[in-house]
This record gives structure tokens, C-alpha cells and sequence, in this order.
């Protein structure tokens, strides 16, 4: 072993032995991002934790907190014989109208793809069909979906549409902050946007950390964010600055301001928060599918059992939902955090609530 890795290895050593050992004051960390949650648990880190550490699993899966109404949007568009493009995990979303799935089993055209800009391509290659892709994410995919119209534009292809949830995830900091003591940044959100903002939200003490992916850097974050939060105030922390720059990607910013604008978005289990979404602006109001076929307002509520919202919320751990394991399992959910691979209730269900793979 070459002296640099044997140092990083024993910092990581004794990051894991500080976090076992805390003896501090009680400290909530919320982990915004579904893939830090579903890694936490993996790779058993839960158990290492001291029991003053409580993590929180946040609304990080831009698959959890899409509303009920948004799957019966896009339901609605499978009927009028659209052809719906889409990324695996919405396929089984339940809306109040029934899922995609449900659609696709009735006739309907449902298409699994791996990136917008397949949909776009499927759309040139069938100008005989109305393609609508389901714009859903955060920052980390915004830009990709701007580069399918934009494509799409530049083609003049006008059987490509877009329905949209993208979300942004400033907003919903500030929304939370009475959830956690400390966030657990994620890590592709800030390679795109930099961490100004973080910056700027200690200013109105909301704490938190960068944090990559690796068993190594989630410990190390884990431990930065405990260490920082022991000294009573607030602070920011990149500790993936490997990946994360202070100005992001200014080419993807630019990109997605002339593509799209914000607006005010429902968040599942958070209700409306206003400049949290992202539409599409005036100029490329033909890629819009609510414009293009004149989709009515559709304000789904979900089964009243579930309680997703509670999950996201971090008010509820998954298991104390009366129907975690019991009527809402991953072969037949009734929530989206329990069909998303990056849910909360997924995870707990997966690995139990400790980490450990059952």
C-alpha cells in the first residue's frame, strides 16, 4: 500500500470510529438525495452510527415526491394514444387513475428509455406518432431534457413533447429545515448548480455537508458534518470536491435558463413550494405537452393510506407506516417510495432498518 492511500485509509479508519462513538449532542442528519440513502443502507453504515446520530432519509428521489396528478397526467396522454417515453421507475407509480403499467396492459404505448435524448430520436424516426416524454428530476438531469428540445427545435420535429416535473432543490432546503440539523448535500445536484448556495444558507443557519457516493466519502462526510455540527454553528462543508466546483457547470446553467423558467411545483408529502419546478418557457411552448393537447387540471391525492408524504417529510421512518410490508411491498406498492429503486420505503424494505440485507 502506497503511503498516500495508507493515510486516506486510516483517516477513513478513524472517521468511522469517531461516528461509532459520538458521544455529542443528538444530532439529525437528513440525507436529501435517494441514491446517498440507498448506499447508506447497503453498505450497512446505519450500524456503525453512534445512537446520538439519527439520519433522516429526505426527498431526495425526484420519483418519490412527484405528485399523483402528474401519473394521471401522463395516463391521460396514454389514452389519447401518445406514445409515452420514460425512465423504468414511473412505469408502476400509482396515480388516482391507475399507473402506467395498467395503461400499457390495456393497449397502451408505453416505451422504457434510457435518456430524453432516446425519445427524441424515436420521435424523428415515427413522425407518424406523438411521442411525450416524462420530464421528471432534479438538476442533475434538467439539462439533458433541455438538449432534447433543443434538438428537437433545431430539427423542426413537432410530434416531441415534453411532460414535465423537473424540480429544483434550493427551495425545498429551506422548506425542511426545521426536519434535520444537518443536510446531507447531494453530490450530482451541486456539480451542476456549485454550492453558492449552500454557502448562502448558513447565513439563515441551515447546516450541511457535499457528500459523494463511495463507502469513503459518505463516512468521511458523515463525520465532517458531526465534527462541524459539535461546535455550534452553522457551516457548509464540500467534501466531494473531487466532483463539486463552487460555480457548478456554467454551460448547463446557462442551457437550462434558456430553456426553461421556474414556477412554483407540488412536492409530494411537502404540498406547493413556490419557484421550486421548472417549466418550459414561451418560446418552446410546442414542446409542452400540457399546452399541446390541452391537458385539464388533474390534482391527484393518492391512497389516503399511504404515507409517503410523512416518509419524505422525515415526520415517519417507513416501517411505521400501517402499510409498509403488509399491503405496499415492491412487487405491489401503493406508494412511490416503495417503487422508485432510490425510495426510502424501497431501501428499508430491502435492507431493513439498520442496513442489514435481509
Amino acid at each position: 500500500m502506497s503511503g498516500a492511500s495508507g493515510s486516506a485509509g486510516n483517516a477513513v479508519s478513524r472517521a468511522a470510529d469517531y461516528l461509532k462513538h459520538y458521544d455529542g449532542p443528538e444530532v439529525r442528519i437528513m440525507e436529501v438525495c435517494g441514491t446517498h440513502t440507498h448506499e447508506i443502507f447497503r453498505l450497512g453504515i446505519r450500524r456503525m452510527l453512534s445512537e446520538k446520530i439519527r439520519l433522516i432519509s429526505g426527498p431526495g428521489c425526484p420519483v418519490c415526491v412527484t405528485p399523483a396528478g402528474f401519473i394521471d397526467e401522463a395516463v391521460y396522454l396514454a389514452d389519447k394514444n401518445c406514445v409515452i417515453c420514460t425512465f423504468g421507475d414511473l412505469v408502476r407509480v400509482p396515480g388516482n387513475h391507475g399507473s402506467l403499467q395498467r395503461a400499457r396492459e390495456k393497449g397502451a404505448q408505453i416505451r422504457v428509455v434510457y435518456s430524453p435524448q432516446d425519445a427524441e430520436r424515436y420521435a424523428e424516426e415515427h413522425p407518424d406518432q406523438e411521442v411525450v416524454f416524462l420530464s421528471v428530476g432534479f438538476e442533475t438531469t434538467t439539462p439533458s431534457e433541455c438538449i432534447a428540445v433543443r434538438d428537437a427545435k433545431r430539427k423542426g420535429l413537432k410530434n416531441f413533447s415534453l411532460l414535465t416535473a423537473n424540480k429544483t432543490m434550493p427551495s425545498a432546503y429551506r422548506a425542511m429545515s426545521d426536519a434535520a440539523d444537518v443536510y446531507l448535500y447531494p453530490g450530482h445536484v451541486h456539480a451542476m448548480i456549485g454550492t453558492k448556495l449552500c454557502e448562502a444558507l448558513t447565513e439563515e443557519g441551515i447546516s450541511g455537508v457535499c457528500a459523494g457516493f463511495t463507502g469513503k466519502e459518505l463516512v468521511t462526510a458523515l463525520a465532517a458534518a458531526v465534527t462541524s455540527f459539535e461546535k455550534g454553528e452553522p457551516f457548509f462543508l464540500n467534501a466531494y470536491p473531487r466532483v463539486v466546483r463552487q460555480e457548478g457547470s456554467p454551460a448547463a446553467i446557462r442551457l437550462v435558463d434558456e430553456i426553461m423558467e421556474p414556477c412554483d411545483a407540488f412536492w409530494r408529502g411537502l404540498g406547493v413550494i413556490p419557484e421550486s419546478g421548472m417549466r418550459l418557457r414561451e418560446a418552446y411552448a410546442d414542446y409542452d405537452a400540457r399546452k399541446k393537447y390541452d391537458i385539464p387540471v388533474m390534482k391527484g391525492n393518492g391512497n389516503p393510506a399511504c404515507r409517503c408524504g410523512d416518509v419524505l417529510r422525515g415526520s415517519i421512518e417507513p416501517h411505521m407506516c400501517p402499510m409498509f410490508g403488509r399491503g405496499c411491498t415492491p412487487e405491489h406498492p401503493v406508494g412511490a417510495c416503495m417503487v422508485s429503486s432510490e425510495g426510502a420505503c424501497s431501501a428499508w424494505y430491502q435492507y431493513g432498518d439498520t442496513g442489514m440485507i435481509r
